[in-house]
């Protein structure tokens, strides 16, 4: 929860540093640029999702070698397509300010941002993959140490770059580029020390690493879970999209209940993250009892706390809108509906703790298949919910979306179930799939 609870800090920091050196047209460069970084690498979360699985699987086995070649593979995956996004970034940078509307000004600054941040592409997604790495180990006190570090770095690098130095936004960018790979840098070292321990041995193992089944089997992996991604995404742009066209006032409003969505996640995430190692353990040992109790005793702590955050924001839910804002009309949206960010919340832990539990045991196929059935459905709710009750028929449709991917994972779990009874009697663990 800690170390997901850094990860915002990076864009708070850039925001508070031009929102109290730059101009109107500087700060709106860097929320614009910021902005598309955060749909670019969220794209990219497959590279730490499906790297969990397969290290947990080898890890359970106790299988070293597999375990050095299955982070070898992710940290050169997580490389590669960073190396990639820089050799694109000026027709990146070009295409992503051609679905926005700004101004020249804002433009010119968000273009300059965005070229200059991805010089710290490849750093940074091979960190996606290191994260992978460590959470697939039960490391997650190693990734907090690496978050941190790259917070810090990053403070220091904006205020001498923008502040002290005078470079402004261009400061900004290339202070996060710089902090990234110093960050990778440590924790390439903390993931060495790491697998000394946990997987003594030549590192790497160029005969495992050079596994053609074992690469594409990630890669499919990496490609469920991409679309995944999209399709989730796609989903939560129809909502917004769908809720400006109540105007101006509800729009404001929308964004405001959806930071209770948003930090939500990041505490639910946290029980994710220590069931995804445990369930990936479980199916490479075999291990029937362990996965009985990750499985139940995750759901209970989340569940549990999805009660108390959707109880949290019922309660304080009024005082933050009012903190947050000063506009009486959005105001009074905001407070009127508020319940609906509520029971999202309070509905979501399924869906949230569901997907820990799938990729740890790199189940990714079915987390495609239901993130595309759970779309259509959010669909076909606001169809039919929208033009009966409005706004709030729209927020029905968005709670139900939760819901069903939530259901249609469970659905899925006694396929992991004879998937475990069916490795017992292997010798050799099976590396994760469907």
């Amino acid at each position: 929860m800690l170390a997901n609870a850094a990860t915002p800090l990076l864009g708070l920091v850039d925001t508070a540093v031009i929102g109290r050196s730059g101009d109107v047209a500087g700060l709106g460069a860097l929320a614009l640029g910021a902005l598309i970084f955060n749909f670019l690498y969220w794209a990219f979360g497959f590279l730490r999702m499906g790297t969990t699985g397969f290290v947990a699987a080898a890890h359970g086995a106790g299988d070293a070698a597999e375990l050095r070649a299955a982070a070898a593979r992710a940290l050169l995956l997580g490389a590669g397509f960073g190396l990639l996004l820089w050799l694109l970034r000026a027709p990146l940078a070009l295409l992503a300010l051609e679905l926005f509307g700004a101004s020249a000004e804002v433009e010119d600054g968000a273009r300059r941002y965005l070229t200059l941040r991805l010089w710290g592409a490849p750093a940074s997604l091979a960190t996606f993959a290191l994260m992978g790495v460590l959470i697939g180990l039960a490391r997650t006190g190693e990734v907090l140490r690496v978050q941190l570090l790259l917070n810090a770095l990053n403070i220091v690098f904006d205020l001498l770059f923008a502040l002290v130095l005078g470079f402004g936004l261009a400061g900004i960018a290339v202070g996060t580029a710089l902090a990234e790979w110093l960050a990778l840098g440590y924790a390439l070292w903390r993931l060495h020390r790491v697998l000394a321990v946990e997987a003594p041995g030549p590192s790497p193992d160029w005969a495992r690493l050079r596994d053609l089944v074992a690469l594409r089997r990630m890669l499919k992996a990496n490609g469920d879970i991409l679309l995944r991604t999209l399709t989730m995404l796609a989903s939560f742009a129809w909502f917004v999209n769908s809720a400006a066209g109540y105007g101006d006032a509800t729009l404001a409003a929308n964004h405001l209940l959806l930071q209770f969505v948003s930090l939500s996640a990041y505490v639910l995430d946290g029980y994710a993250h220590a069931a995804e190692p445990l369930v990936g353990r479980a199916l490479g040992a075999r291990d029937r009892g362990l996965y009985r109790r990750t499985l139940a005793r995750g759901l209970h702590l989340a569940v549990a706390a999805g009660l108390a955050m959707a109880a949290l924001v019922a309660w304080a839910g009024p005082t933050v809108i009012d903190l947050l804002t000063t506009l009486t009309p959005v105001r009074e949206v905001a407070h009127s509906y508020l319940l609906w960010p509520a029971l999202y919340v309070a509905l979501s832990t399924l869906a949230f703790q569901l997907d820990g539990v799938f990729i740890g045991a790199g189940a990714t196929v079915a987390m495609r298949n239901m993130a595309l059935l759970s779309a259509a459905l959010f669909g076909l709710a606001q169809a039919l919910l929208q033009p009966l009750a409005g706004y709030a028929g729209l927020w029905a449709a968005f709670v139900l979306y939760v819901l069903a991917r939530g259901l249609s994972l469970s659905a899925c779990l006694p396929a992991l179930g004879r998937r475990l009874d069916g490795a017992a009697g292997a010798k050799a663990a099976p590396a994760p799939r469907d």
